[in-house]
């Protein structure tokens, strides 16, 4: 019975992980609306010729030029004298992908720089070194001076993210084509000034744009002994994965990622002698690097992959997600963040705006350039929502403000006032109007001014002001603080007692705008672009608040349309928190929870998520209740049939929804209706911080209108999310608990019992107390203890305990998959190699099978031959020597694959052996049996049982036995083996798996010049290879050793297995999988340490071999 209880959690568990699978896979499958515009352009690629004979031939490097007439290569290439910038495509990109970027910037450069606007704008943090600058000499360009010029390398379409060496090439050739772009605009010089006075220098640097893998080239070639100092000083990845690689497999991958990082982090320290005396500023501290992620689009790189955190300082980089950026807002796939026209158009400017005006050259000043990526690419709302939430944050975001006194005399804050060039004066204002109720609403451009009172209104703990409107600051509306009433603004900048706080409003992504039915008729309420926000502190010192509305002149005598909307409020947050608790979230995914907004609600209301949107995403739908139409006359009938529909849209504009996540940023959602909200978090991973458990999402809602929200888990996009975050640690979970199932079979050899299949030790892995709790559960509180004392951030403590055990049963069921999957191929092959043996000498009595005569005798010849009869004697030398061969001179992966061949020959041996010995011993004693065998007729008719385990797939030997020690028989000793050497195939197959990537790599590289394997990677696979060798019978689970002076000694595998395990464990929850193959190495070193002392010990006679099985043949 507990047997069969066993096999049914199994079996349960198999099912959910095929479901989790496949709903995962509809999720990645299901189509993505990103809201991108495609680019269009007009490419020409001109090679750059190289006759020096360090280049690599298989490489090559491009300059792009934008236009569709025909040019001569030559004399374009001697009028260079802009400023070059060096794109890296990533795994299997084409230099061909700098088309968009190069031609946008080519049309930017032509256009000019962006319309300003007057919305608040992000400046650098105190972190930053933003306290350091001086703001007030500031200012982007008005118009571009050099243009940008576009090179890019040829690659070859090679996958960098799948072989170590490959990305070390790849970092060797930009690094010359670095030195070749410098060189080729000297060439240039010379050719344009040769007999003639040319004004201009020479560039001194390259800015690098790397996508993918890409960007970790352009960061790996900044710290190569070989480039030129200063040669790079500006760096922008496009999607790249900074911290890892995206497939943490290859142990050499792995390693190339740590040394890099490494070697950034020590670049930007200060260079000091042993005793502490200064020598030289960092070696990097001329160098900015930008990090653009795709968001929860992007399956590939993740946001935290992309993050430099613990890399590059802030004072000289971030990273920001694509739906935080400026002009952005959406969310790419991995592709698209090349081609999407608005992050295309935003990035160009931002590279031609570091461009000086005076010298045609990127500034040099570090911060000053960081100040340009920081107000160019990051967005006023992105980072003041911490401070309007009252989040903690990593940054406190500081914006452009300058001191002012108020009427007392104390300091305020104030923003910057609105341009002089943009004025309406006080006079144009028609009548004011006196707000007497807490929210204030604006319907169209009246050309009036509203004032609230600030005591008044702001009382019983409405502290606060919110204020959501479409109209432009400055040019469409005004907000001003004042100390007291008065009527004129004019002396304002000279007064300063009225603070002009228009450029406190911030840009939000505005849905699109509602199209009017009929000239003049009124349309619905449009959708917001701008968030207004005052707290306590803002307005301490001040009486009133006043909102000014431009005028707008009349259409043919007739009202504008109703196109315009401002909603104001004065509210208390706390009433307008909302929290989720984990089970009504966790209760949501099978049932839709409802949330009701009754009118007057406030306009900002916060929602936090006790389980982080980027793992758990929700489905939030909002849908108008009602909108007060019952009080506004209309006879009953009419606003019955349109209040929740065309009344409502009339009155209540669109809410939207702001979800914050302090690793990717902001996540806007306009025209909010029923979207699937998620966050591209990364929580319950051992480097996760506490901020990234929960998810705060922001509704801006009409207070006039009641609305009926419904949340539900999205099941599809929460698969897809656990599988792709979770991969890293699943897989090597996995590896951890094939070495605690080998560690179970050791264990009962060394018991004198039978060993488990596989699926059977799997099984034991999932007991509660015995086995989950010290294999699982006890590595999870070590790592959190390690966290304690090495003074890192400790993850929340609920989550990461709970992913990681859900991660560890996962990985046990697609573990179980594989076995179950292995053992069906093997009970194949052995019934149809005993039905074929069974039945050869039929066949060969036959004289219809001549040629089969023939094919023996010719087989025979061959392997009477002396070479063949040497190698058929020596199996596991010769499988030994092919399989390190192949992983020292051509790949890791094709050992492994000889290896596996080895490992699979044993078990269909074994298993084919197991199966006639028993029909063989049943055949002999059938007459003893004849009650309990109705038709039974020698090997021909054999009767199987199947149950996953494969403990027997005849009559039991116990039942065709009369020994009383039939447990050792031979039959059992070959299903012993059986279960042995089916362990250790399981355990190599996921090594050479994990192998896979590279090996695709080196298949596509075949004939161009492929190099020798790394050293790391084969010196790894010589362990494994050692491991499958020296641990090929049951027998060398357990050793008696004896060393000089130390009595003798069993040695036990299992032991030794449990800490193969426990490390592989720590290397999912460190995200680095390619770590269990150091413990797989170690185990195959120890493996064959004890193999030499044993045979050391046998050959002195000062020790006996401790078997107690054998697994030979009869």
């Amino acid at each position: 019975m507990p047997g069969f209880k066993a096999k049914i959690r199994i079996a349960i568990l198999i099912i959910v992980v095929v479901g989790i699978c496949l709903v995962a896979l509809y999720g990645l499958l299901k189509p993505i609306s990103n809201g991108c515009i495609m680019t269009y352009m007009y490419p020409t690629y001109i090679p750059i010729s190289s006759s020096e004979s360090i280049a690599p031939v298989k490489y090559g490097l491009y300059l792009y030029h934008e236009g569709w007439k025909k040019i001569d290569f030559k004399e374009h290439l001697k009028k260079l004298n802009g400023v070059p910038v060096l794109f890296i495509p990533g795994n299997g990109g084409s230099y061909k992908q700098v088309r968009s970027l190069a031609a946008e910037s080519d049309r930017a450069y032509q256009n000019g720089p962006l319309e300003h606007s007057f919305y608040q704008e992000a400046s650098l943090s105190p972190e930053e070194g933003g306290s350091q600058m001086n703001l007030s000499e500031f200012h982007l360009p008005n118009q571009y001076t050099s243009k940008l010029d576009w090179f890019a390398v040829d690659l070859e379409g090679e996958h960098s993210a799948m072989d170590g060496g490959i990305l070390e090439e790849h970092t060797e050739y930009v690094v010359y084509a670095i030195h070749k772009i410098l060189d080729q605009y000297k060439v240039s010089y010379e050719a344009r000034t040769r007999g003639t006075a040319v004004s201009g220098s020479l560039p001194k640097s390259v800015i690098l744009v790397g996508h993918s893998m890409g960007g970790f080239v352009a960061r790996a070639a900044v710290i190569h002994p070989r480039l030129r100092k200063s040669a790079v000083e500006t760096i922008l990845t496009l999607s790249t994965p900074h911290q890892s690689p995206p497939l943490a497999l290859q142990p050499s991958l792995g390693h190339y990622f740590q040394r890099v990082n490494e070697e950034w982090r020590e670049g930007y320290k200060a260079q000091i002698t042993n005793t502490g005396r200064y020598v030289s500023d960092p070696v990097l501290s001329h160098v900015v690097v930008i990090s653009i992620s795709g968001a929860y689009n992007d399956y590939q790189v993740r946001s935290k992959l992309a993050s430099l955190d613990n890399i590059v300082p802030p004072t000289h980089g971030f990273m920001i997600s694509s739906t935080a950026m400026k002009n952005v807002w959406l969310s790419m796939e991995h592709q698209a963040i090349l081609w999407c026209n608005q992050l295309v158009v935003q990035v160009s400017h931002t590279l031609l705006s570091l461009i000086d005006t005076r010298t045609g050259h990127p500034f040099p000043d570090t911060q000053r350039r960081l100040a340009i990526f920081s107000r160019m690419l990051r967005s006023g709302i992105s980072h003041n929502f911490n401070g309007m939430m009252q989040l903690p944050s990593k940054h406190s975001i500081s914006t452009h403000v300058h001191n002012k006194n108020d009427a007392t005399g104390s300091q305020v804050q104030g923003s910057a006032t609105c341009p002089t060039n943009i004025r309406w004066s006080d006079e144009s204002l028609e009548r004011d109007l006196y707000i007497q109720t807490n929210v204030v609403t604006v319907l169209a451009m009246d050309g009036r001014r509203r004032w609230l009172d600030i005591q008044k209104l702001g009382s019983n703990g409405r502290s606060h002001f919110v204020f959501v409107t479409n109209l432009e600051p400055c040019s469409g509306i005004r907000l001003h603080l004042w100390p007291e009433k008065d009527k004129s603004t004019l002396n304002l900048p000279f007064s300063g007692r009225v603070i002009d706080v228009t450029s406190k409003m911030m840009h939000i992504p505005s849905g699109p705008a509602p199209r009017q039915m009929e000239p003049g008729s009124q349309t619905e309420q449009p959708p917001p672009s701008s968030v207004f926000w005052l707290g306590p502190e803002d307005m301490h010192g001040f009486r009133f608040l006043t909102i000014s509305v431009a005028p707008r002149p009349t259409i043919s005598g007739r009202p504008p349309p109703a196109a315009s909307m401002a909603v104001g409020q004065f509210f208390n947050p706390e009433e307008g928190k909302l929290e989720l608790s984990p089970w009504l979230m966790l209760q949501s995914t099978y049932l839709q929870k409802e949330l009701m907004l009754e009118e007057a609600h406030p306009l900002a209301v916060q929602l936090s998520f006790s389980i982080s949107l980027g793992l758990l995403p929700v489905t939030l739908s909002l849908k108008t209740a009602s909108c007060g139409i019952k009080n506004s006359g209309l006879p009953e009938e009419e606003a019955g049939d349109l209040e929740s529909s065309r009344l409502c849209k009339l009155r209540c504009f669109p809410p939207v929804a702001l979800a914050y996540d302090d690793t990717s940023g902001l996540h806007i959602y306009p025209n909010l209706m029923s979207e699937t909200v998620l966050v591209d978090s990364s929580p319950a991973h051992w480097s996760s911080t506490q901020h990234s458990e929960k998810t705060i999402v922001l509704l801006l809602v009409d207070p006039h209108c009641s609305y009926k929200s419904s949340i539900a888990i999205s099941v599809s996009a929460a698969a897809s999310r656990f599988m792709l975050l979770y991969n890293p640690k699943i897989v090597g979970f996995a590896i951890a608990s094939i070495f605690f199932a080998l560690m179970r079979q050791a264990y009962a050899w060394d018991l004198d019992l039978r060993i488990p299949s596989m699926l059977t030790a799997m099984e034991s892995n999932l007991t509660m107390l015995s086995h989950l709790f010290p294999l699982a559960v006890v590595p999870i509180f070590l790592s959190l203890f390690l966290s304690l004392v090495m003074s890192q951030p400790i993850p929340p403590f609920a989550s990461f305990v709970v992913i990681s055990l859900i991660c560890y049963i996962f990985a046990n069921g697609a573990i179980a998959i594989l076995i179950l999957i292995s053992h069906l191929l093997f009970f194949v092959a052995a019934v149809t190699h005993i039905f074929i043996k069974t039945r050869w000498q039929m066949w060969e009595r036959s004289g219809c099978f001549i040629f089969l005569h023939w094919f023996i005798n010719l087989s025979s010849i061959i392997f009477s031959l002396k070479v063949v009869r040497i190698l058929r004697s020596n199996p596991v030398l010769v499988t030994t020597l092919a399989a390190i061969i192949l992983a020292c001179l051509v790949h890791p992966a094709l050992g492994l694959i000889i290896l596996l061949f080895s490992h699979a020959i044993c078990c269909h041996t074994a298993l084919c052996s197991s199966f006639l010995t028993a029909s063989c011993r049943c055949n002999v004693q059938k007459e003893d049996y004849d009650s309990k065998i109705e038709d039974y007729n020698g090997a021909e008719q054999l009767r199987f049982k199947f149950d996953g385990s494969f403990d027997r797939t005849f009559l039991s030997e116990d039942d065709c036995s009369n020994s009383p020690d039939s447990s050792k028989s031979f039959g059992d000793s070959q299903l012993d083996l059986f279960h042995h050497r089916h362990g250790l195939l399981i355990l190599h197959l996921v090594a050479a798996a994990m192998f896979a990537p590279s090996l695709v790599a080196w298949l596509q590289r075949l004939g161009m010049g492929e190099s020798f394997p790394w050293l790391l990677d084969s010196v790894l696979c010589i362990g494994v290879i050692l491991h499958g060798i020296f641990n090929s019978k049951p027998e060398f689970n357990s050793y008696f050793l004896s060393l000089t002076g130390i009595p003798i000694r069993k040695v036990r595998l299992y032991f030794i297995y449990l800490l193969a395990g426990y490390w592989s464990y720590f290397s999912g929850l460190a995200l680095a999988p390619y770590g269990a193959l150091y413990a797989m190495a170690a185990v195959g070193a120890i493996s064959l340490a004890l193999q030499i002392l044993q045979r050391s010990n046998r050959d002195k006679k000062e020790a006996t071999y401790g078997s107690r099985k054998h697994s030979h043949r009869h």
